[in-house]
C-alpha cells in the first residue's frame, strides 16, 4: 500500500510531460505573403482551426520565395495563396516533390497592370510614348514577387526605354494609387484580382496583348508532404477549403480596409454569417 502513492505521483507526472507533446500536435502553422487576399484567407483558415477545431495557429508573413521555401522544407505546415499556374510557378517548380497541392480556393484571379479609368490608354503598348504622363514609373509591390518579375519582362517586350518598375509593398502601391486619384494624376500599378481597390476605384486593367502577364489564374492551397498523416484533420479542412466566388472574398477584404478593421474579428464574422458554408469545409 506505501508503493501507491508513488506509483501515483509517477503516474501524474508521466502524464504531465505528456500533456505538452500532446499540444503540441494541436499547433498548425501557416505562411502568407502581405497581399490582401493572402491576409484575408489566411486569417479565415486561422479562425477555422482555432474556433472550430481547438488548434492553436501560427501566422507567418513572409516575401513569396521565403513562403514557398517554408512549406517545401516543412517549417510551417502550407500555405493558402499559391498563384497558379503562371505567377508562381518558378517557386512551385523549385518545390514540387516536397509540397502537396490540394488544389484551387479561387478562381478568376488576374495580374496585370492597372489604371484610373479617366486615363486616355488602354494597352501596355501605349505606355512607353505617355512616360510622361506617369512621371516614368510603374508603381509595384515587393522585390521577388512573381508579378514583379513578370512586369520586369513586360518593359523588355514592350520596349519601355523609358520606364522604370518602382519596388514597394501593396500597401505603398495601393497609397500611391489614392494620392493619384484624389488628384486626378496618372498613375500606373501592379495590380491583381481579386482585390479590394477594384471595388473602391473605377480602375481598368490595361490590355496585353502579348501575353506577357499571363491570362487568368487561381489560387491554391500548398500543404507540406507529410501533413496528411501528421495531422489528418487540418488535412482534410484544408483539402475542402474554397470561396464559392471571388466577390466572396473581395468582400471580406473590403471589411479589412474599414478604419479600425481587425482581420482575425472579420473573420470570425465571416464564419457566424456563412455557417453552411463552414460546415461543408468542415465535412459535417
Amino acid at each position: 500500500m506505501k508503493r501507491i502513492p508513488t506509483l501515483l505521483l509517477s503516474l501524474a507526472l508521466c502524464l504531465g510531460l505528456a500533456l505538452p507533446a500532446a499540444g503540441a500536435d494541436k499547433k498548425v502553422r501557416l505562411a502568407y505573403v502581405e497581399w490582401d487576399c493572402a491576409a484575408t484567407s489566411t486569417a479565415v483558415v486561422q479562425a477555422v482551426l482555432q474556433e472550430e477545431m481547438g488548434y492553436r495557429v501560427e501566422t507567418l508573413p513572409v516575401a513569396a520565395a521565403a513562403m514557398w521555401q517554408a512549406v517545401g522544407v516543412g517549417d510551417v505546415d502550407g500555405m493558402v495563396t499559391a498563384w497558379l499556374p503562371v505567377t508562381h510557378a518558378d517557386y512551385l517548380a523549385s518545390v514540387r516533390d516536397r509540397v502537396e497541392n490540394l488544389g484551387p480556393i479561387v478562381g478568376g484571379a488576374k495580374l496585370g497592370w492597372a489604371v484610373p479609368d479617366y486615363v486616355t490608354i488602354d494597352s501596355l503598348e501605349e505606355v512607353d510614348a505617355a512616360a510622361g504622363k506617369f512621371d516614368g514609373k510603374i508603381i509595384g509591390i515587393d522585390p521577388g514577387a512573381g508579378l514583379m518579375k513578370l512586369s520586369e519582362q513586360a518593359l523588355k517586350d514592350y520596349g519601355m526605354d523609358r520606364m522604370e518598375l518602382m519596388e514597394g509593398s501593396g500597401a505603398t502601391m495601393t497609397a500611391a494609387l489614392a494620392d493619384a486619384i484624389r488628384n486626378g494624376k496618372w498613375i500606373a500599378v501592379t495590380a491583381w484580382s481579386p482585390h479590394w481597390m477594384f471595388g473602391k476605384w473605377r480602375l481598368k486593367y490595361l490590355k496585353d496583348p502579348k501575353g506577357v502577364l499571363g491570362g487568368e489564374e487561381h489560387i491554391d492551397t500548398i500543404v507540406r508532404k507529410g501533413l496528411k498523416a501528421d495531422k489528418p484533420e487540418v488535412h482534410a479542412f484544408l483539402d475542402r477549403f474554397a470561396w464559392e466566388s471571388p466577390e466572396q472574398l473581395q468582400t471580406v477584404m473590403a471589411w479589412n480596409q474599414e478604419p479600425g478593421a481587425d482581420r482575425y474579428a472579420n473573420a470570425k464574422r465571416f464564419l457566424a454569417e456563412n455557417p453552411e458554408l463552414v460546415r461543408r469545409w468542415l465535412g459535417r
